[in-house]
């Protein structure tokens, strides 16, 4: 009985077109083979802030009445926001990346995007799109930019942000909300903290690399942690932020200072007194390392390490440390100045 069943089914496949035996599930898309667009040979182009970089987008063939539109997805509110529009001959601009994007256009097939003066709201995902009648294709391309996400929070205490809080005190601080991109990198690089933050999509994240009981207990594996999307009115937690290199130099002013005096002592050098981001910046790309807890802009005191020793908080990795918001009284401190 088995035998016929099997007989019986053999021979309704052999019956049966070639091209309908193993077909794709009605509503799935064939995957769009590209016919004008050559595919990138790297998705990812990688840069810093301040410095110019290119998103390759290069035509095999030049469709009759073709348009390329380029367009940034922002993480944030998930819009497409379009840059620039080109037929070949003429283009036009749009938005604030305006002043600072051009098209290479090394031949008549290249349609490149160059950003001048990279900033760090440039970072994310850009699409190249061909518009060419019902014959439209893109590609995708991620600019990375190198920098550094830190754990940030004000003077009066531990999940004091609603979200527009925390963007904008890490915009003060020379940085911006990281993206989760950003702070995954920054777990797998060492990130651990246990105090949750807003990122800029809107959710809240802690990254933990130490399991341990005030952090979810010691049963969780270490990753990053999430409380998925809160409302961005009335949820209050950290922030992280990122930052990038510096167009400049941070460096360390000795003395006994209040914070008054502090700022002052920066003026003197025709410099201001540094943010925290910028501190951050100096620790990661210029190797800072100072074993001098100095007054930042916001009313903190920090200091930069690279090289961990015993006399220099004892700490094994490196980092950069805190003393917290001591009161702009004291006079035990030097201050770090930044100068662009």
């Amino acid at each position: 009985m088995h035998r016929l069943l099997l007989l019986g089914c053999l021979w309704l496949l052999a019956a049966l077109p070639s091209s309908s035996i193993f077909q794709r599930p009605t509503g799935t898309p064939a995957p769009l083979r590209l016919q004008y667009l050559l595919e990138p040979l790297h998705a990812t182009v990688h840069t810093q802030r301040g410095a110019t970089a290119t998103l390759p987008c290069v035509l095999r063939a030049l469709p009759r009445n073709y348009r390329v539109k380029w367009s940034k997805v922002e993480p944030a509110n998930y819009r497409e926001n379009i840059i620039i529009i080109t037929n070949g001959l003429y283009h036009k601009n749009y938005g604030p990346l305006s002043p600072r994007v051009r098209l290479r256009h090394s031949h008549r097939y290249d349609a490149s995007l160059t950003i001048t003066d990279v900033a760090l709201e440039d970072e994310g995902r850009y699409r190249c799109q061909l518009v060419n009648g019902l014959e439209d294709e893109s590609i995708s391309l991620t600019l990375h930019l190198e920098g550094v996400v830190f754990p940030y929070q004000p003077s009066n205490g531990r999940y004091k942000f609603n979200y527009h809080e925390a963007k904008r005190a890490c915009e003060q601080q020379d940085s911006r909300l990281a993206t989760y991109q950003q702070l995954y990198k920054a777990w797998t690089e060492g990130l651990d903290w246990c105090n949750a933050g807003w990122i800029l999509d809107g959710t809240v994240h802690y990254p933990i690399i130490n399991s341990r009981e005030p952090c979810g207990g010691r049963l969780l594996l270490p990753g990053v942690r999430t409380y998925g999307a809160r409302d961005k009115q009335k949820d209050r937690f950290d922030a992280f932020c990122f930052t990038s290199a510096l167009q400049g130099q941070v460096y360390f002013i000795r003395g006994h200072l209040n914070f008054k005096e502090a700022g002052q002592a920066c003026r003197n050098h025709g410099a201001a007194i540094a943010k925290v981001g910028q501190l951050y910046s100096a620790w990661k790309f210029s190797q800072l390392d100072r074993c001098d807890g100095g007054w930042l802009a916001d009313g903190s005191v920090r200091y930069p390490i690279t090289t961990p020793r015993e006399r220099c908080g004892g700490l094994p990795d490196p980092g950069v440390r805190s003393f917290g918001f001591p009161s702009k009284e004291m006079r035990t401190y030097g201050t770090y100045c930044f100068v662009g």
